[in-house]
């Protein structure tokens, strides 16, 4: 008979995570043991592999964790308003995701190829969803970008995700006065690009 969960094993598993992503933000995936976690979780590493049977497990999670936040913002900005809208709703929807998920979004950008391939592959094409969301609303608001419309996908993706480097919340911009700002550089500059 298999012994039940405790009622605070989803609790315990996400500290895991938390602490997993912070520890890999600082010191990166292969700089950083089970043993390390283990030690900043104050708990033994046997506990750490009955919540996850491998190490490329815990990063999975820690990835997986915040691109399901990702996809679901993208789901419900696509419900409401025009293209425009939707644009500006997403980019404040990720912003306020990578304020409070620093820690993570610094381990997604920096560690995909620490994971299996099988594993790896789940992540790019969650991704490659958002991604298809932006493309769509870049063509929606310019029809005419044709081919033009994924590399402005990569730089409107250019301008917000790498803000984990240099965005502080005390600082000068909110994360809303700096999402809107990428909006409206991204629409202005949509609106008076000569596409070749």
């Amino acid at each position: 008979m298999a012994r039940p969960q405790s009622p605070d094993y989803d609790k315990r598993r996400d500290a895991i995570i938390a602490t997993a992503a912070k520890l890999y933000a600082r010191r990166g995936f292969q700089g950083a043991s089970v043993a390390d976690l283990a030690k900043a979780c104050n708990t033994s590493k046997s506990l750490v592999y009955h919540y996850f049977p491998s190490k490329e497990d815990i990063l999975y999670e820690v990835m997986a964790a915040h691109l399901e936040a990702l996809v679901d913002a993208a789901d419900d900005v696509m419900r409401r308003g025009d293209a425009k809208e939707r644009l500006r709703a997403l980019a404040l929807a990720f912003m306020r995701l990578y304020e409070g998920a620093q820690d993570h979004h610094k381990v997604l950008l920096n560690e995909l190829d620490n994971l299996p391939s099988e594993r790896r592959a789940e992540v790019v094409r969650k991704q490659r969803r958002i991604i298809a969301v932006v493309e769509n609303l870049i063509q929606t608001i310019r029809p005419d970008a044709g081919a033009t419309a994924l590399p402005l996908t990569m730089l409107f993706f250019g301008m917000i995700n790498w803000t984990h480097t240099w965005f502080r919340p005390d600082g000068a911009m909110s994360a809303e006065e700096l999402a809107y700002l990428a909006v409206d550089l991204m629409l202005n500059g949509l609106g008076e690009l000569s596409l070749r």
